[in-house]
């Protein structure tokens, strides 16, 4: 390397529950029909919103990845949800591209910020993730264990509520994917239920 040349500076990839892009990391998913990879960051709590995901017993078309959370958001938004319109006008920190996580991009907010110190509820469903990297396992009563980032802990500034949140990714015409944050516990709920929405967004890596 010449005298006027310099090295370029090192590229280093940002950490889980760093703030970055208007929130936190929180993980990374790679799409099943694309094979692109996104990471996936996390409003703060003050940006919590609470309403119904939709109209019981209709059918959204468009609404339905596990990975894509604006895709899903922007088809509720059409069809009329009110908690979907109200998540797409925000602007927080400039950034304007934010959504109703998808059910496994949730699934990686509790993985990576649980508030609690419960234990979790185990089954055959709860953990699984086979989009993101690495790839999810089932939860144990102990895995995961509450966050390690204090912010998101029980009582702090960032945390979770000990409730349900929707997910954007929709089961049938009656109801879609929601994930409780004391236990873990993933089912799907009447979409006329009134829940929490924790609003994400993404950013395209390859």
């Amino acid at each position: 390397m010449s005298a006027v040349e310099k090295a370029a500076p090192a590229v280093t990839s940002p950490t889980i529950g760093q703030a970055y892009g208007g929130g936190f990391v929180t993980g990374i998913t790679r799409d099943p029909a694309t094979g692109k990879r996104s990471l996936h960051i996390t409003a703060g709590a003050a940006h919590e919103l609470v309403g119904k995901w939709g109209e019981y017993g209709e059918k959204i078309e468009g609404a339905d990845s596990f990975t894509d959370s604006m895709a899903n958001t922007q088809a509720m938004a059409a069809a009329g949800s009110d908690l979907a319109v109200k998540v797409l006008a925000l602007n927080i920190g400039g950034f304007t591209d934010w959504a109703i996580p998808a059910r496994d991009v949730q699934e990686l907010q509790y993985r990576h910020f649980k508030p609690t110190t419960e234990k979790n509820w185990e089954n055959s469903r709860n953990g699984d993730n086979p989009h993101s990297e690495p790839v999810g396992q089932l939860y144990s009563a102990e895995d995961p264990l509450q966050t390690a980032h204090t912010a998101f802990q029980d009582g702090g500034v960032e945390a979770f509520r000990d409730t349900w949140y929707w997910s954007s990714s929709q089961r049938s015409a009656s109801y879609a994917f929601s994930m409780s944050f004391d236990d873990g516990y993933q089912i799907s709920l009447g979409k006329g239920d009134e829940l929490r929405g924790r609003p994400v967004r993404s950013e395209l890596i390859d």
